[in-house]
C-alpha cells in the first residue's frame, strides 16, 4: 500500500508513543487500570522489544502516563455521560490511534462517529483495523482532512453524514500545544458555532515554568523531542487564559478539569503514588 509518492503510509510517531503508554498502564502498573487499551499496541504493531525503547522507560514515563491514561477515561465518560442523555454525535479531531470504537462497540455502535486526521495517517489505519480483524462499521466514519493546504473539516463533515442541526461530542486532545493560538481560537469558533448542546473537550498545556520541579524535566524533554522532529509546542495557556478564550468564542459555559480534579476521579484510592502530574496537560471542557 503506497500513497500518491510512491511511499508507504504510516502511523504518526506521537499517536504511535501515546498509544503505547496506554498499553503499558496495563502491562507495568499494578491494577485497578484506569484504561484497559491495548488495541492501539496492536494496531502500531512496534515489535517485540517496545518496551526497551528510551520513551517507555516505567518509571520515567509515569506521570504522563497517567496523565495519558487519565486524559482518555474522562473523555470516555463524557462520551459515554453525553450519549446517555441523546447525544448520537462524536468527532474526534486529530484521531491518530483513538481505539474507542473497537474497545466500546457497545457504546459506539449507538453512535455516529467522526475521526478527523490526515489522509495517510487514515488511510494506514484503516488498513491495520481490516488487517486485523476489526473493520470499519458503518457507524464509524473517517474524514480525511489537509490541513497543510487549509482544508476545513468543519466543510468536510457533512458529506461524512455529520447532523449539523443536531449536538455532538467534539474533542480535541494532545493537539493543542503545536497549534497556534490563532488556529486554537479558530476551531473553538468552529465549535461553538453548532448546535445547542454540543460539547468541546480540548487538553491544553500550562506553561512550562509552572510545571512541578519533579516533572519539569520530563516535559522539557518532551518540548525539545518535539521541537527537533519539527513539530514543536507551540501553545501554553493557564487555566484562565483558556477559559477567556472559550468564552470569547462563545461558548455558553466553560470549566477547567484540572489534574487534582482528574485524581479524584480516577486515581483517590490508589496507594501507590500514580497520578498525573500537577500543572501539566489538563482539560478545557466548553459547551454551547
Amino acid at each position: 500500500m503506497t500513497d500518491d509518492k510512491g511511499t508507504t503510509p504510516a502511523a504518526d510517531s506521537t499517536a504511535v508513543r501515546v498509544a503505547l503508554w496506554r498499553a503499558l498502564h496495563v502491562k507495568a502498573d499494578p491494577p485497578p487500570y484506569i484504561l484497559e487499551d491495548e488495541v492501539g499496541l496492536r494496531l502500531a504493531s512496534p515489535g517485540e522489544d517496545w518496551r526497551s525503547r528510551p520513551d517507555m522507560n516505567p518509571q520515567f514515563t509515569r506521570p504522563f502516563r497517567a496523565s495519558i491514561v487519565a486524559r482518555a477515561r474522562f473523555i470516555e465518560d463524557l462520551v459515554v455521560e453525553e450519549s446517555g442523555s441523546g447525544v448520537s454525535q462524536y468527532v474526534i479531531l486529530g484521531a491518530g490511534l483513538d481505539t474507542f470504537a473497537q474497545r466500546r462497540p457497545e457504546i459506539a455502535s449507538r453512535l455516529r462517529i467522526f475521526e478527523v486526521d490526515r489522509p495517510a495517517q487514515q488511510e494506514w489505519k484503516r488498513a491495520r483495523l481490516v488487517e486485523l480483524g476489526y473493520g470499519v462499521p458503518e457507524w464509524l466514519r473517517f474524514v480525511p482532512v489537509d490541513f497543510e493546504s487549509g482544508e476545513s473539516w468543519l466543510d468536510k463533515l457533512p458529506s461524512a453524514g455529520f447532523d449539523v442541526t443536531r449536538p455532538a461530542v467534539v474533542t480535541s486532545i494532545g493537539l493543542s500545544m503545536y497549534l497556534t493560538k490563532e488556529a486554537i481560537a479558530g476551531t473553538l469558533r468552529q465549535v461553538s458555532s453548532l448546535a445547542p448542546r454540543t460539547v468541546f473537550a480540548m487538553t491544553f498545556l500550562i506553561p512550562l515554568e509552572l510545571a512541578g520541579p519533579d516533572v519539569r524535566p520530563g516535559f522539557e524533554a518532551a518540548a525539545k523531542g518535539a521541537r527537533s522532529s519539527g513539530t514543536p509546542f507551540i501553545s501554553f495557556f493557564t487555566p484562565q487564559e483558556v477559559l477567556r478564550l472559550a468564552r470569547d468564542s462563545g461558548f455558553r459555559r466553560a470549566r477547567h478539569v484540572s489534574a487534582a480534579e482528574l485524581t479524584e476521579l480516577y486515581f483517590a484510592k490508589r496507594t501507590d503514588g500514580f497520578r498525573p502530574p500537577d500543572n501539566g496537560e489538563e482539560l478545557l471542557v466548553a459547551y454551547t
